[in-house]
């Protein structure tokens, strides 16, 4: 794991102690960041079918898995009240690239908030959505 990966872990508000759910992992994941998460968790992620409520939900999504709305809708099921879903798509240029307004059109219809992006990994960006109820506590 780089140092550059364990910040971007700390970028993305991982916190010791944490449940980070996992979804949409395929073997284009960034595994530094991947284990980054789980170092910095301090504990494996789990996936769609765990029981647990998630504080943090990273979602890996490329342009052809399907529809975004319904995948949003199904990361925030089992997410903490003041939970934040990372939506992780790669980079403009990289295969499977998703355009930003598919995003900026699909969050709200998942009841979801842009608040930022970054740069998450080599290949991939990283967009952080809230609930609108976990936007008007953060203010």
């Amino acid at each position: 794991m780089s140092v550059d990966s364990a910040g971007m872990a700390a970028r993305l508000g991982i916190k010791p102690g944490m449940v980070v759910q996992e979804l949409g992992w395929d073997e284009d994941a960034d595994e530094d960041l991947r284990d980054a998460i789980i170092d910095l968790s301090g504990g494996e992620m789990v996936d769609e079918d765990t029981d647990e409520v998630a504080d943090v939900v990273i979602l890996w999504w490329r342009e052809d898995d399907g529809d975004l709305v319904d995948a949003l809708v199904d990361a925030i099921a089992s997410l903490a009240d003041e939970g934040v879903v990372w939506l992780l798509v790669p980079k403009s240029g990289r295969p499977g690239h998703v355009e930003p307004g598919d995003v900026t059109e699909a969050a709200p219809t998942a009841g979801l908030s842009q608040t930022s992006s970054i740069s998450a990994a080599k290949d991939w960006s990283g967009i952080r959505l809230v609930t609108p109820k976990a936007a008007r506590t953060r203010r």
